[in-house]
């Protein structure tokens, strides 16, 4: 039953798409498909097969010993942090950004993402026969993050139409940032962590071709090279990674803090109304309806919408530390789903970094089509999310 409920909700997310899609006419059916078959195959492939699950578990080996590497620095400058048996958020999940960000930043500037980036998105072009840009900007979000893709991609996105710029502000709210995966699989099952990621890609181009669909000509169809980063010296740049690193932190950590006290606070209120009420019990109940699609039972769903609700007003970071001392409690697949939804950047805050972003790089007609549209944008972020979880959890029980 719960399994069937799981599929319904699959349609139903594609269904609410297409209601809230700005020119129904002009969908491809046929890329749908394709694309949706496409996730289905990685979700089961990393999921049900025994070759797929040693990718993953090769793959959260390799991410461990990276982990385990960068707290050698911070073993030799302060080790009373993290030589302890028990290191807290900032020690486990955020140190290791001090190593890892530069890490990919230097794959970057010697052009070894940019080439997988580039080859990953003609073959997804290839595939859907979707417009190359956007075929490559759903990798490159992925792997760079908003903050750097969309800043990176500046040049393209001046020669774009507003309903392109419009699909690229969409994708950007699906995605994550690969220096950033590690801070995630030191609060959540890495499996699941890194399963969303290639469902996050996929279905932001489903969702952003539904509700933005894209009439592209040839002359239109063309990419703008990644900046060359080689302008810089490398140890300019490297310094200028480790310092970016640093702030990072900072911004996780003070976003953290500053969120999770005001929920405290939000709930000290609403505990003058009535003990039962809190933040938690009412996004729960807004989200419910979706969390049970997800092929969740009633208290499931009730449990899963909390932080569902909690990260889209808050963020990612604050709703997995909200999670991680109940995971063990919960079943494979209430785990597969709420972890797949959990894992990208869509929350309210992100609407206002993505159109900071915007600002300055496309010009100011651009930017207002943008404004006046940002529904769609969220609706976006909130939809891959729930689409990537509800393939993920078709495989998961």
């Amino acid at each position: 039953m719960l399994f069937a409920v799981n599929v319904a909700g699959i349609f139903i997310f594609l269904g609410i798409a297409i209601f809230f899609s700005r020119d129904r006419a002009k969908i491809n059916k046929k890329t749908v498909l394709i694309l949706l078959a496409l996730n289905l195959i990685i979700a089961a492939f990393f999921t049900s097969f025994s070759i797929g699950r040693e990718i993953i578990i090769e793959i959260s080996h390799i991410l461990n010993k990276i982990i385990a590497v960068s707290y050698e620095g911070a073993a030799f400058a302060i080790p009373n942090w993290v030589n302890v048996p028990q290191m807290n958020f900032i020690t486990a999940a955020l140190f290791p950004l001090l190593m890892i960000v530069p890490l990919m930043d230097m794959l970057t500037y010697f052009g070894i993402l940019p080439a997988i980036i580039g080859i990953v998105g003609k073959i997804l072009h290839c595939i859907a026969k979707l417009p190359k840009f956007e075929s490559f900007y759903s990798i490159e979000m992925t792997v760079l993050g908003m903050t750097e893709a969309i800043p990176i991609s500046r040049f393209q996105l001046q020669q774009m139409s507003s309903t392109r710029c419009l699909t690229n502000a969409m994708m950007s709210m699906s995605c994550i940032s690969a220096a950033i995966v590690s801070a995630y699989t030191q609060i959540m099952p890495e499996e699941f962590i890194l399963t969303a990621i290639p469902l996050n890609i996929i279905n932001a181009l489903i969702i952003t071709h539904i509700l933005n669909p894209l009439e592209i000509t040839p002359e239109e169809d063309f990419i703008v090279k990644i900046e060359d980063k080689n302008k810089t010296s490398f140890f300019t740049f490297l310094g200028n990674s480790i310092i970016n690193a640093g702030k990072l932190i900072f911004i996780i950590t003070v976003m953290v803090i500053a969120f999770i006290s005001l929920a405290k606070l939000i709930n000290a209120i609403l505990s003058l109304i009535s003990p039962a009420i809190s933040l938690e019990s009412i996004l729960g109940l807004i989200m419910f309806p979706f969390a049970f699609l997800l092929g969740l039972d009633v208290s499931e769903a009730l449990k899963v919408g909390e932080f569902m609700g909690l990260k889209l007003v808050t963020n990612e970071f604050v709703a997995m530390l909200s999670v991680q001392p109940l995971i063990p409690n919960f079943s494979e697949h209430m785990k597969a789903v709420l972890t797949v939804f959990l894992t990208s950047f869509a929350n309210l805050g992100s609407v206002g970094i993505i159109i900071g972003l915007f600002q300055g790089i496309v010009s100011a007609e651009n930017l207002e089509y943008i404004s006046q549209n940002l529904k769609y944008v969220l609706i976006s972020g909130i939809l891959v999310s729930l689409m990537s979880a509800a393939i993920a959890g078709l495989f998961v029980w």
